[in-house]
């Protein structure tokens, strides 16, 4: 039954919450495995940016994190840098505590902002559900457009399996000023582990 239930958990999409694509996100300020509060606004010369909502101790997330850094390494110096931000509650996910997300990001060389939504405000408004659960934004006037919700890839676990790399299609679209033509896709993974919901 346990396993249905996981299953049933990693599948769903539930977005009926939170942000649709066309929406205009707002700014946050979270801590960064640094200390110093990152908000992206401190990216002045940012055209856009991949938020990114994952966490330590998800299989899926850590499948992912070698794609993220590819991401970011591919996108930051386009102007669409990746900021992970992990939206868990470490006394319901034990090993996603702040100290563990500075060892996990040494660990693998993260190259970006890793930040702690400790009070779990953002992913709500995100509408995340999901690690990890993609969303890039555009800016525009400046103003921060959603213009795409989901999955890295269409390879949740394997990477060596990816045919179709959806948050890359849509970065490339939107460096070129087009839309993306595919915006909205499954976000495959771990249910986000909020205390309010345990």
């Amino acid at each position: 039954m346990l396993l249905v239930v996981a299953t049933i958990s990693a599948f769903t999409n539930d977005n009926s919450r939170g942000y649709k694509v066309g929406d205009e996100a707002s700014d946050f300020a979270l801590k960064n495995i640094d200390g110093k509060m990152v908000s992206l606004a401190d990216y002045k010369e940012a055209k856009g940016f991949i938020v990114v909502f994952t966490c330590n101790m998800c299989p899926y997330s850590v499948a992912n994190e070698d794609r993220l850094i590819a991401l970011d390494k591919k996108y930051k110096k386009k102007g669409f840098p990746v900021v992970a931000i992990n939206p868990n509650d470490p006394e319901v996910s034990k090993g996603d505590s702040y100290e563990a997300m500075k060892v996990r990001a040494k660990e693998k060389g993260f190259t970006f902002p890793y930040l702690f939504d400790e009070e779990q405000k953002v992913y709500p408004k995100y509408g995340a559900t999901k690690t990890p659960h993609v969303y890039v934004l555009n800016k525009k006037n400046d103003k921060l457009i959603v213009e795409y919700i989901g999955a890295v890839d269409d390879s949740s676990r394997n990477e060596a399996n990816v045919k179709e790399r959806f948050v890359e299609n849509a970065v490339d679209a939107l460096l070129k000023g087009e839309k993306p033509t595919k915006t909205d896709t499954r976000a495959i993974g771990c249910t986000i582990k909020d205390k309010r919901s345990w």
